[in-house]
């Protein structure tokens, strides 16, 4: 039996929910506390049905911040909700439901109640509704007991020490979602939380020594993804004739209005996907995820992300030179594996870059892997479909390839590692490639689309980045991955050329050439065009050394002009004249890329000399440019040395015979000849405050992938709604 709006709203009306949040105290020790929670039903998994649950009870929600100050009745709930969790862990080693069912009860109450208090009043108001009891109106005793921190302790001991079974996964799912809910008050603020008495309390009190191991625990849930029991199968056996999830124990008092909370019905249907997918282990990982970028306090360091940070493998024995507190040890065999195969999640993608960056245990144990196919292929295939996702799944995907091709044995193992029918590369059948050529691939694709489509600066520099990286140790190119390196850089050389064309030679100061060819009517437009371009590239050598000595006052007269053209000084100036530094950057770093490989592995890579030979006549025009001059000295040698081979074996030569004739030059060509470079070599950093970047961020996947919660999106501050 399902539900709709209308039973919803019925909620409102329903007495024990009335009585609750009314103006009468309510004494701990009352029968009322069984009977408001002996209910049965289907957890909300979605926000739909989250946000209908939310509308039904929020007049009963606000009655109880309205009432509370004077009866005390949350403090009086989650007594309730505390003494039943004290039995938790024998109920479940010893079966007994009847514990378990009623703690979950109270827990999914009390959990629904903040959710709605977050976003009606402050934090401090919060924390002072934990203090009011019923002996005076308005009184409340904080030196007596601190109900709060109780509360937070009860949660963390719950998640760490409750065995996860059938019986006690709905529970832990609960306790996750309310340490999320009780943190979500950063959702409602645009600057970042830097102070705030609930992060305190976790960093600090008796919740402090749990540090590690609520951060183990949450990984292991994350790890084992472990679904959710069928509805009905981890408490009660159903009713035949209850209708619903009505279940037998005290179906007396549950089948009142309680029923209306079946919310299988409500809302969207989850999709098969959904069904598969594990709430506990995608709740796990978003908690882990906010609680690891929490802000350091002034005095106290975060401790989640130094327990992130210091944790180690249970194959490890060796004992660290400087112990952290908060460190543990974890089969890092099963987290790489989950890793490898949850990266579709933007949380699992974020968790790997947090792992990476901030754990070097983590790191050196990734790296060493033998099966890095595992890893990298999902991470490839995530950029790979760049136009399905959003921006910041892209950014770290691509910040995860710049860290590991900061490592050497990394960037030579990819090459030898060869893969089999890449289905979901599209663009050409690859029956056979490396690893490393297929990151080349997609690394190269990501850039051209970031440049037709986002122009992200960030993003290409990065893209460059980790193909530099790359470069010395390219072995064994596929001959497609190869072409695609030329290709690109040759695609900005003839870009820079038609810039320089736009701006040096605008059709509109052609004007005795203009006045020539206007008989021409249409022909003489492209002839026109031609005429300019060729006289560009007859003195490409003079204006490249003007642009050299007078870079930007070239540049800016030209501007200035192309503006006078335009009939306006506030007219947008053209795309082109804005890329020309844009594409020299590009250029540069492509020049550098293919230098990089022609110096360190010329005779491994016979693929990519062929490539440069076939596009070698734009190449050379740029022998003498002075931004480029440098870098060209090797490739215009490799050039030269390699056509005049060519010459001498002869005319019509198959590809074959090129190939071959490539081969035995790379091994007689002098590598003293070659000049040599620095080493490129780029290394991640990131910014200075990347809280800035990685709250809101995880925040947001909170916010679009949290199970079975819901946040009106008017009341969102941290982020825009179309953010990332």
């Amino acid at each position: 039996m399902g539900a709709n709006s209308s039973t919803i709203k019925e909620l409102s009306e329903n007495e024990f929910l009335k009585k609750l949040s009314g103006t009468d105290s309510i004494s701990e020790n009352e029968p009322f506390w069984n009977q408001l929670l002996s209910f049965s039903f289907s957890t909300p998994t979605n926000s739909a049905d989250s946000k209908l649950l939310e509308e039904g009870t929020l007049s009963i929600c606000k009655s109880l911040i309205e009432n509370n100050p004077r009866t005390g009745n949350l403090g009086a709930l989650i007594r309730v909700f505390l003494s039943r969790t004290k039995e938790l862990k024998i109920s479940a080693e010893c079966q007994n439901q009847l514990f378990i069912w009623q703690a979950h009860n109270a827990l999914f109450i009390i959990c629904r109640l903040i959710k709605v208090f977050t976003s009606q009043i402050s934090e401090e108001e919060l924390l002072l509704h934990f203090t009011y009891r019923p002996a005076d109106p308005g009184n409340y005793e904080s030196d007596t007991e601190n109900l709060f921190e109780e509360l937070l302790f009860c949660l963390i001991q719950l998640i760490v020490e409750i065995p996860l079974l059938d019986l006690t996964y709905s529970i832990l799912l609960e306790a996750v979602t309310a340490l999320i809910v009780l943190l979500s008050y950063q959702l409602f603020r645009k600057d970042i939380l830097h102070e705030s008495p609930i992060h305190r309390h976790l960093m600090k009190g008796p919740c402090l020594p749990y540090t590690s191991r609520l951060v183990k625990t949450l990984l292991y849930n994350f790890i084992r993804q472990e679904k959710s029991p069928p509805p009905g199968s981890h408490i009660f056996p159903q009713q035949q004739d209850g209708g619903g999830l009505l279940y037998g124990l005290a179906s007396g008092v549950a089948s009142g209005i309680w029923t209306v909370l079946t919310l299988g019905g409500v809302g969207s249907k989850p999709t098969p996907q959904q069904e598969q997918s594990s709430p506990l282990a995608n709740q796990s990982l978003l908690l882990l995820l906010v609680l690891s970028n929490l802000t350091d306090a002034p005095d106290c360091p975060n401790p989640f992300r130094q327990s992130v940070t210091f944790f180690r493998n249970t194959q490890d024995s060796s004992v660290s030179p400087t112990p952290n507190p908060h460190s543990f040890q974890i089969n890092f065999n099963s987290l790489y594996t989950a890793l490898c195969e949850q990266q579709k999640s933007d949380q699992a993608t974020l968790l790997l870059y947090t792992l990476l960056h901030q754990n070097s245990n983590v790191r050196t144990y990734v790296l060493a892997r033998s099966d890095m196919e595992n890893l990298v292929l999902p991470i490839l295939e995530i950029l790979y479909h760049v136009e399905d996702r959003n921006s910041h799944h892209v950014y770290m995907a691509l910040i995860i390839l710049l860290i590991l091709t900061e490592d050497d044995g990394f960037n030579r193992s990819i090459h030898e590692v060869i893969l089999k029918n890449i289905t979901w590369y599209t663009e050409r059948v690859l029956t056979e490639i490396s690893l490393g050529s297929l990151l080349i691939l997609v690394v190269i694709r990501t850039i051209q689309y970031n440049m037709t489509r986002t122009r992200d600066k960030y993003l290409h520099t990065n893209c460059l980045a980790a193909l530099a990286n790359m470069s010395a140790q390219f072995r064994s190119l596929h001959q497609y991955a190869a072409q695609r390196i030329i290709s690109y850089a040759c695609r900005h050389l003839r870009r820079y050329l038609y810039v320089l064309d736009k701006l040096y030679f605008p059709h509109s100061h052609c004007a005795t050439l203009q006045h020539c060819f206007s008989a021409l009517s249409d022909n003489g437009e492209e002839l026109l065009s031609l005429t300019c371009s060729h006289i560009l590239r007859s003195y490409a050598s003079s204006l490249f050394s003007l642009l050299s000595k007078k870079h930007n006052k070239v540049l800016e007269q030209a501007t200035q002009s192309l503006r006078g053209s335009l009939g306006s000084d506030e007219s947008p100036l053209p795309d082109y004249a804005q890329d020309l530094n844009v594409i020299e950057e590009v250029i540069r770093m492509m020049l550098e890329i293919i230098n990089s490989c022609l110096t360190n592995s010329l005779h491994h890579n016979p693929n990519m000399v062929y490539a440069l030979l076939y596009k070698r006549e734009l190449f050379e025009q740029f022998r003498s440019h002075p931004s480029f001059q440098d870098i060209m000295q090797n490739i215009d040698m490799v050039i030269s040395f390699f056509s005049l081979r060519l010459e001498q074996a002869g005319a019509d030569l198959s590809v074959e015979r090129v190939l071959e004739v490539i081969k035995q030059g790379a091994v007689a060509l002098p590598k003293d000849r070659l000049r040599k470079f620095p080493e490129l070599k780029f290394k991640y950093v990131e910014e200075e405050q990347p809280e800035e970047f990685f709250i809101p961020y995880a925040w947001s996947l909170v916010y679009h992938s949290g199970v079975g919660l819901y946040w009106n999106p008017q009341d969102i501050q941290l982020f825009t709604m179309d953010s990332g």
